[in-house]
């Protein structure tokens, strides 16, 4: 499987870039080749909702809503950091509608997926580390950018140029993920699918549009590109999904890759048929 655009990140170990990838012909699907480990434990969750939310609710960010003041700690915290301002971080961020994992006060990768979400709603170049900036904004967090005025109360929100989803249900924000879209960089690949060698050509794009959530699958689903993790498949074969790997770029091949504790619990949040709107466009710094 080819390998796409890796790159090491300031202050932390890189992270892998195992993609997902999108086939250009009738036959679609993404995926990543990294072995499946089983995903860290995560809370109950509903069954998945069949259908949307009756019409009607606020389409706004919060419908009026405004966080609870706050005061941050102010403890300057890095990948790694253990304690009482670890806890008040995850603790906080879960208030805000981000998935930092359990608030068990220990400062590693799912935790610092939700930072980076944080981060880039909030105007701040995503970095491991917690310090004035975004203490600052913890204490007065901004909404996500709406994307969709007038789209319907519950829907999902893809912003390509930020690498965030929004899920809005009844109108509210319930959460919001960092995540990896397509790298746009085109491929060919050999796979054997179907039990016979074939060779898959595609743009590697997330296309901008409007979508409806379709069909899923539960765990691990085997595409012909590799393991997509819970995916909800919402354009074709283009589906939001789990991977062990979502850095700071597009990196798949067309998927809209999340965390895997966010792949978890996405189910029980998003049903059949629920509007998906994607919109914006990655500039590569």
């Amino acid at each position: 499987m080819v390998r796409v655009g890796a790159r090491r990140l300031p202050g932390m170990a890189a992270l892998a870039t195992a993609g997902a990838v999108l086939f250009t012909g009738a036959l679609t699907g993404c995926g990543t080749q990294a072995a499946p480990q089983p995903p860290q434990a995560a809370p109950a969750t509903t069954p998945a909702a069949t259908t949307p939310p009756p019409a009607g609710a606020s389409s706004g960010p919060a419908s009026g809503r405004t966080a609870p003041a706050a005061t941050a700690p102010r403890k300057t915290l890095k990948l790694g950091a253990k304690g009482k301002s670890v806890t008040w971080l995850q603790r906080r961020l879960t208030e805000l509608h981000y998935r930092p994992g359990k608030a068990d006060g220990r400062y590693g990768g799912t935790t610092l997926t939700a930072v980076w979400a944080f981060q880039k709603v909030n105007g701040i170049k995503p970095t491991s580390t917690i310090a004035k900036r975004t203490w600052d904004a913890l204490e007065t967090p901004k909404s996500p950018k709406v994307l969709v005025g007038n789209g319907k109360p519950t829907r999902a929100e893809v912003n390509l140029t930020k690498q965030i989803m929004v899920l809005y249900v009844g109108g509210e924000v319930e959460l919001i993920t960092h995540v990896s879209s397509g790298s746009g960089i085109p491929y060919c690949e050999t796979a054997t699918w179907q039990g016979k060698e074939q060779r898959f050509c595609g743009s590697a794009g997330t296309p901008t549009g409007n979508f409806k959530t379709t069909w899923r699958a539960t765990g691990w689903h085997k595409s012909y590109l590799g393991q997509l993790y819970n995916p909800i498949f919402f354009n074709g074969g283009i589906a939001f999904h789990g991977a062990l790997s979502v850095p700071l770029y597009p990196a798949s091949h067309g998927c809209v890759r999340m965390p895997m504790n966010v792949a978890q619990v996405l189910p029980g949040l998003l049903g059949k048929g629920v509007p998906v709107h994607v919109r914006g466009k990655f500039r590569r710094p």
